[in-house]
């Protein structure tokens, strides 16, 4: 009889503990859900994540909040982008746009599924004051406890293939809508709604935000339809 030799055990000291924001847009396809399968995060956690970002310096950017809350899975990315379009950050000018747009790009590599996250550099570069970022952090933290006490893993399947893309899907209606609706004041807090109880929903694997997610993007869709008439005499104005 042949004598049997081991195989060598995978070595797990030399595997990458994070994400290179630097990696192609067509490296790491996704094969895998990895990134619909980190550790379950509460909302409340993150804001304290995001809270010590920038430590004392007088501005944070976009690369500063993915440091903190980790650039490897979609959930915690897309309830910070969330979190970030419903929040005073928004105030600064061109904000909500800026965040639509980097939505629409992670959104879209959940459409296609891509296994990990990837941001451009001009993006991850961009920068607001931090002192809005700590009102928006004192705000939303009562409203984030209240939403932990309802989360909890359910209908935890809507977060893995093939459900999971039709979630991208609803993330990149949801950005899209934001850009017209970002004319008018307010307009853009109901698909930012959306993206918020879609972070939650892949964030701590709770379906039922993912749904509500859903009846959010339906009612997104409806406010365009009933102001675009109204939009489209103003961007007419302006040429």
């Amino acid at each position: 009889m042949h004598k049997l030799t081991p195989e060598p055990s995978l070595d797990m000291t030399n595997l990458p503990t994070q994400a290179n924001f630097n990696v192609r847009p067509d490296q790491e396809v996704a094969g895998r859900d990895d990134a619909m399968a980190s550790t379950a995060l509460t909302f409340e956690q993150l804001l304290d994540k995001i809270e010590n970002s920038a430590g004392e310096a007088d501005n944070v950017t976009v690369a500063d909040l993915l440091d903190a809350i980790g650039r490897r899975a979609y959930g915690p990315i897309i309830l910070l982008l969330g979190f970030v379009a419903i929040s005073p950050l928004t105030l600064v000018p061109g904000a909500n746009w800026l965040v639509a747009l980097i939505t629409l790009v992670i959104a879209v590599q959940i459409v296609f599924g891509r296994r990990i996250p990837w941001v451009p550099q001009r993006a991850l570069k961009a920068s607001f004051p931090r002192r809005y970022l700590h009102q928006a952090v004192t705000a939303g933290k009562p409203w984030a406890r209240r939403v932990d006490r309802f989360t909890r893993p359910r209908f935890s399947f809507l977060t893995e293939s093939p459900f999971v893309q039709m979630i991208g899907l609803v993330c990149v209606g949801a950005a899209l809508i934001t850009f017209p609706l970002g004319l008018i004041p307010l307009g853009p807090v109901l698909p930012s709604l959306a993206i918020l109880l879609l972070g939650v929903g892949l964030a701590a694997r709770d379906g039922l935000f993912l749904i509500l997610s859903g009846g959010a993007l339906v009612g997104s869709a409806i406010l365009l339809w009933r102001v675009g008439g109204r939009l489209a005499t103003m961007v007419h104005g302006f040429f």
